[in-house]
């Protein structure tokens, strides 16, 4: 199983890094310490301040060159599909090929209705949403000329599914995606071991549990989702050794762990929990 790092940028407090020299120096331990890649999550409306995922991307693009870099999700409803696909391509290009986008269709009515979005049909809309994007890059005409891809970056990144274990996203993920991405947040073991099951039987290749709130702390910080977390590190170093093994268990492929963002150290911890 791999590992992976997600980083949700928070105000720092008084007199810290700037948040630019926090995001960076994430970036470059997460590369430096050898983990799989570095994800970034998709949110605005919040009640707290939040940073646009694709110019964070944009940032992460320059200062790593091995590691993937990718969303966990980005909300595909609150956006036009061919400005997001042309987005999406130039944040794969920067990279040199290591995005992977994490698509899902949001969750929280905050964000739909900040950008006058229709919150109840976002089910209904997201596959359609993603062929358009699809259809982006393959440079086919959508709702006028078609956009002309960078050499090197037609058919656009490996796209992901956010999503719940019903067999139609699941199906949505196994056939028409490169991968699946479970929420840490959401989900129960059960639904993992659950949607595990349905996701193999229907071909799926790459499994991710993503949004694994971590923090070693003897008083962790309170996690931004605001829920009562069923799958999180915030434990000891030995108890979250236990729970990375029984993911591994039932079959993840990924592993994305939220490091504080003000506690950049405690990745080398991170580290020695699964070499």
């Amino acid at each position: 199983m791999r590992i992976g790092i997600v980083t949700i940028p928070r105000e720092p407090p008084s007199g810290g890094l700037h948040v630019m020299d926090q995001i960076i120096t994430i970036a470059r331990k997460t590369e430096d310490l050898g983990f799989h890649g570095l994800w970034i999550t998709d949110a605005f409306a919040r009640g707290r301040a939040t940073l646009d995922p694709y110019t964070v991307l944009g940032t992460l693009c320059a200062v790593t060159r091995t590691i993937e870099l990718g969303t966990c999700v980005v909300q595909l409803p609150i956006r036009h599909p061919v400005e997001h696909a042309h987005r999406v391509q130039t944040a794969n290009l920067l990279s040199g090929g290591r995005l992977r986008l994490g698509v899902g269709s949001g969750s929280t009515k905050h964000d739909f209705d900040a950008v006058q979005a229709d919150y109840d049909t976002r089910f209904k809309v997201l596959p359609g949403l993603l062929e358009t994007m699809r259809r982006v890059w393959a440079e086919e005409p959508v709702f006028g000329p078609a956009l002309t891809n960078w050499p090197g970056t037609g058919g656009g990144p490996p796209v992901l599914l956010g999503a719940w274990r019903s067999q139609r996203w699941i199906n949505l993920a196994a056939h028409h995606c490169q991968g699946w991405i479970a929420s840490g947040i959401h989900s129960s073991w059960d639904d993992i071991q659950i949607g595990l099951k349905m996701y193999r039987e229907a071909g799926g290749k790459r499994a991710i549990v993503a949004n694994i709130f971590t923090d070693f702390r003897p008083q962790p910080a309170a996690p931004l989702s605001g829920h009562n977390l069923t799958i999180s590190l915030l434990c000891t170093p030995a108890e979250a050794k236990d729970r990375l093994k029984r993911l591994e268990g039932l079959g993840v492929d990924d592993a994305l762990l939220v490091c504080p963002f003000d506690d950049p150290g405690q990745l080398e911890m991170i580290r020695s929990l699964h070499p």
